[in-house]
């Protein structure tokens, strides 16, 4: 078996470690088009049902060296006041803990791994794909360099497009797609350094869909002081777009203001914001689901295949379990395009899932409820506005939509029995 994967990021590397996993005899080789490697971004999370994954990879202490491991989840209108606040990852009886993780530590770990196992010739940067051709044997990749000029085609058994939400490969197959969905929200992510707040491992998730913030720490113990690097995403309404562009700056002028009194007991949010190291934008964008991933030996993977609002920890962790799936395929089923099409059936219909929800009732449906039955004002009694039975369904329900519900992917029975 001769894979071609297309794109070197969380997917796509993640992917090579599963082939090879599963079949170690397989020759792998991973085109990405960036010239080089840069740890761009900031925070990610990866829910227990991913980190399952990876671990079963050999990588869960790497990642946990370099991560923040939440013990509870908790919400908060955009007055400061609790909503709603369960135990998480590992404390809520998961096998596998949660990990908040940047971005470019994430996949420093499982570039690492690939070089180490299956070698840093096969990991090849500079080359953009720009076309793919097959027969009823084999499958050739097209490549340009960073100046354009061409470069030498690739041939293999199978090819799959983990190039991203600007995805090339998906781009042949359906050319006329047109723009992403926008909603009318976009988002501004940052990291500040910070001391722990609340429990000093918490993620917390402030206001409802008008403007939201979410926050969480992503590495312990970065200076003396002790502080955390906490990252945070705001979530605010707007007629206009931000750029598609996962690295582009954003501008405090341009979202602060909706933040400026978010000033709790617990929490000065508004500081938090202003004291940001770095400022991205994005717009919350996402593409209506396909009816179809795979042609012939080609398919697609992550957000190439599925692109979905980046919220509730879906982006990064889907692309893994996608990437374990499909790996774990192509070694048992002997025809590789049998392969592709059974990968395509099992993960196309739980994607499509998550897209949807992610547009009808994200995660923050928790604080919408509450804030529209209290007009947007304080509270005086929660249990006079809504039940914590009510709140629990709803935050369980976009848990098990999303796939990491306890019940779903593992649990600790003696953990979860202590109630720790």
């Amino acid at each position: 078996m001769d894979s071609l994967i297309i794109g070197g990021g969380i997917g796509g590397l993640t992917l090579a470690l599963s082939i090879h996993a599963a079949a170690p005899d397989s020759r792998i080789r991973i085109f990405e088009a960036a010239p080089d490697i840069r740890a761009l971004g900031v925070g990610i999370n990866l829910g227990p049902h991913a980190v399952k994954e990876l671990s079963a990879l050999g990588l869960e202490q790497a990642l946990v060296a370099v991560a923040c491991t939440p013990q509870d989840y908790a919400f908060f209108t955009r007055h400061g006041q609790l909503v709603y606040r369960e135990p998480w990852g590992r404390a809520a009886g998961h096998l596998w803990p949660h990990l908040s993780i940047h971005r470019g530590e994430l996949h420093q770990v499982l570039l690492d791994a690939v070089v180490e196992r299956i070698g840093r010739q096969n990991f090849v940067t500079g080359h953009r794909c720009v076309g793919v051709e097959q027969d009823d044997e084999s499958v050739t990749a097209s490549f340009a360099a960073p100046d354009g000029s061409a470069l030498a085609a690739q041939r293999g058994n199978v090819l799959i497009g983990c190039d991203g939400i600007h995805s090339a490969v998906r781009a042949q197959f359906y050319p006329d797609e047109g723009p992403f969905c926008y909603r009318g929200t976009n988002l501004w992510r940052g990291v500040t350094r910070r001391a722990p707040f609340l429990t000093g491992r918490s993620i917390a998730r402030i206001g409802a869909r008008h403007s939201t913030l979410i926050l969480y720490p992503i590495r312990d113990r970065i200076d003396a002081a002790g502080n955390q690097l906490i990252n945070w995403v705001a979530e605010i309404e707007r007629d206009v777009a931000a750029a598609v562009d996962w690295s582009r700056p954003g501008r405090l002028e341009d979202f602060y203001p909706a933040y400026r009194d978010w000033t709790f007991d617990w929490l000065d949010a508004a500081a938090l914001i202003r004291d940001a190291d770095l400022i991205l934008s994005y717009p919350m964008v996402d593409r209506d689901p396909l009816d179809r991933w795979t042609f012939g030996r080609v398919t697609l993977l992550g957000d190439a295949a599925h692109p979905m609002y980046p919220q509730g920890g879906n982006g990064g962790a889907q692309a893994i379990i996608d990437a374990a799936t499909l790996g774990r395929l192509l070694a048992s089923e002997p025809d590789p395009v049998a392969a592709l099409r059974a990968y395509e059936a099992a993960r196309l219909p739980v994607t499509s899932r998550i897209v949807l929800q992610n547009r009808s009732a994200p995660p923050n449906a928790i604080v919408d409820a509450v804030e529209q039955r209290t007009g947007d004002k304080r509270f005086e009694r929660l249990e006079d506005v809504i039940s914590q039975d009510e709140l629990r369904a709803i935050f369980e329900r976009y848990q098990k939509v999303a796939g990491y519900h306890v019940d779903m992917v593992g649990k600790d029975v003696s953990r979860a029995q202590r109630g720790t």
